[in-house]
């Protein structure tokens, strides 16, 4: 069965209906967690779900649309409604609409805003409120190496994620004193479906391998064991910081 260091803990992802958020939840759940998996549509968490169930896990799929306020509020008490206190939140919501920064959008600069920051800030606020008030817990937020080099025909995208691990410093100081450590973790190219398009192009495939000195894309496996590392015993001084997951891209 491998580790258990989750028993007893309720754990939160957001985004979990696929990729790297899907990955997160089955790997808290195979460690002991009882699992929320907050969804825009709750169908789309159905498979996860059954996953978790079929292994002897306990989860449940909430509506949770985090550009609404209102709606994460909601969505956080009826978690806590239905498993009990929230001691882990993964902040994974977040998602990018590709331009040259000559051609971005008001309308797609606001959804990337909406989501990738705003969503996560009051995803946490909303999280952290519960927390404080038993004394504690832990908090991942899904980073990008994006958010610590320049993309080309990224630029909003890499400022929403390089403002989220800005972010999570903020957090951590001022509430590591209460009890809650916040980190974030902040992966290169990696397999999941949003990303297949662009990886089954051979040529960007090839370029995003020559600026990865060990010369693979990351799996989700990886970031997710890397968030439970984050949110779990091991991580217990983790508290600031940015675990950059991208095979060395930003060493260089």
């Amino acid at each position: 069965m491998g580790e258990r260091d989750f028993e007893g803990v309720v754990a939160l992802v957001t985004g979990a209906g696929r990729g790297i958020g899907r990955a997160c939840a089955l790997e808290l759940a195979r460690r002991g967690a009882s699992v929320a998996l907050g969804l825009r549509e709750p169908a789309r968490g159905e498979g996860v779900l059954e996953e978790i169930r079929a292994a002897g896990g306990e989860a449940v799929a909430v509506r949770m649309d985090v550009t609404d306020v209102a709606r994460i509020e909601a969505a956080v008490g009826e978690v806590e409604a239905r498993l009990g206190p929230i001691g882990v939140l993964v902040n994974n919501v977040g998602f990018s609409r590709p331009a040259p920064a000559l051609e971005v959008t008001p309308e797609d600069y606001d959804a990337m805003m909406g989501a990738n920051l705003r969503g996560a800030f009051f995803t946490g606020q909303a999280v952290a409120r519960r927390m404080v008030t038993r004394g504690g817990g832990r908090i991942v937020n899904m980073g990008s190496q994006a958010g610590a080099v320049a993309l080309e025909t990224e630029s909003v995208y890499c400022v929403t994620k390089a403002g989220l691990a800005h972010l999570t410093k903020c957090w951590a100081v001022e509430w590591g004193p209460l009890g809650i450590s916040v980190s974030c973790v902040a992966p290169t190219f990696t397999r999941t479906e949003g990303a297949a398009v662009w990886l089954e192009d051979e040529a960007f495939a090839a370029s995003v391998l020559r600026r990865i000195p060990i010369g693979r894309i990351a799996s989700v496996e990886e970031v997710a064991k890397a968030v439970a590392f984050l949110a779990g015993p091991g991580g217990g001084m983790a508290n600031g910081g940015t675990l950059m997951l991208d095979g060395g891209w930003t060493a260089q």
